[in-house]
């Protein structure tokens, strides 16, 4: 699951190296005649840039200060709406609201998800955009919530926060639509410790987000940066020069950390394939970064039931059910209750949370690991 698993010589090797050449810049700019022309940061975003395909990726100091700066650099202002899906992490909508704008909050379907057709019923004259949140290591249906933004003018932001290294019908996730977010926290595919990136195609997006994550500046190459030009207000949302060194090693590692977790996941599934059992839906199951076994129970109780068997093996769930008040807006009333009661509001994504159990699947899984999981799985199938 996270990138932390293989963290080890190859990171401790790289951070000495760069702060012996570096003599321990840490501060992305500035101090040219100490950093040896050591520029790990700018080396990162143009690695991100390679890596996915993409003209523009622009690091910051998390996946949260990424979906607040991207949602500014698309013009998102006091009053908009912006639609994302009620299953999701708290920091999706704590940037919304950051950013002055109105969450409005779509029921998920069985692949928990953003629910579409929710989506185009819940689109006004003041939404300015959409958010699709590839949930727990899986892609949200892009093809129909695209064709539905076009339909209408609407912008897109991919949270792909938790899908870094993902793809959609062989379209990297993150930037499919007008721009993404990755996380780079220390719990996600990859990781510096802290971290994230805005990756996008639109120059004038990457150029507001730029300026917003550094006080403002317009990175005007003809002044020195103490007399640098800016257009507008920003905030310090920067990234660190020991994280960027640290995340260029760990993005030489992300294929073989999907290759491994798919890999597990497969040898878990196959084990239960003569078992009833009932998993989230896919769409598509070749672009998943198979981090994650998500499966229903027949009902709330039998969830829990199935969890605690989960539980008592010594092994662990993923945010169904151990985390879902972080990641279900129905429990929000700290941040919704101005817009309205959040209880009862997602019906049918309260019955699918509620009724799911979430297994996580580690790059580093033994085969004792993975047996061990599959008889929990099947055990916790039979209460």
């Amino acid at each position: 699951m996270p990138g932390y698993e293989i963290m080890g010589k190859e990171e401790l090797d790289a951070i000495n190296r760069w702060f012996g050449s570096a003599n321990g810049v840490l501060f992305a700019h500035g101090f040219v005649d100490r950093r040896n022309g050591n520029f790990k940061v700018r080396e990162l975003e143009k690695a991100l840039a390679a890596r996915f395909n993409v003209r523009y990726a622009q690091v910051v100091s998390s996946g949260t200060a990424a979906l607040y700066v991207a949602l500014v650099a698309m013009g998102v202002k006091p009053g908009d709406e912006v639609i994302t899906s009620s299953f999701t992490f708290v920091a999706t909508v704590e940037a919304i609201i950051m950013a002055g704008a109105k969450p409005v909050l779509t029921e998920v379907d069985k692949s928990l998800c953003m629910d579409p057709v929710d989506l185009e019923r819940l689109i006004t004259g003041r939404t300015k955009v959409i958010i699709p949140v590839h949930m727990a290591g899986a892609p949200a249906d892009m093809d129909v919530i695209h064709a539905i933004s076009r339909k209408h003018g609407i912008k897109v932001l991919e949270d792909a926060a938790q899908i870094s290294g993902g793809t959609y019908k062989g379209k990297h996730l993150g930037t499919i639509g007008d721009a993404g977010i990755f996380s780079f926290d220390f719990a996600k595919n990859i990781t510096t410790g802290e971290g994230g990136a805005i990756l996008t195609n639109d120059e004038d997006i990457y150029k507001a987000a730029r300026s917003l994550h550094d006080h403002g500046h317009d990175y005007n190459t003809s002044v020195p940066r103490g007399k640098d030009t800016r257009k507008f207000g920003g905030f310090n949302f920067r990234m660190t020069e020991i994280q960027a060194v640290i995340g260029l090693e760990q993005l030489k590692k992300l294929d073989t950390i999907i290759k491994l977790q798919r890999e597990n996941k497969k040898l878990i599934k196959e084990m239960l394939m003569k078992e009833n059992v009932s998993y989230r839906t896919l769409n598509d199951q070749n672009g998943e970064i198979a981090d994650t076994i998500i499966f229903y129970a027949t009902d709330e109780k039998k969830a829990l039931q199935a969890a605690q068997k989960v539980y008592d093996s010594g092994c662990t769930t993923k945010n169904l059910p151990d985390a879902i008040d972080w990641h279900f807006a129905g429990t929000w009333d700290h941040m919704l209750s101005e817009y309205s009661p959040c209880k009862d509001k997602w019906p049918r994504t309260a019955k699918l949370l509620r009724s799911a159990i979430a297994i996580p699947v580690n790059a580093n899984m033994t085969r004792q690991d993975i047996e061990r999981y599959a008889f929990v799985i099947k055990a916790s199938l039979s209460l």
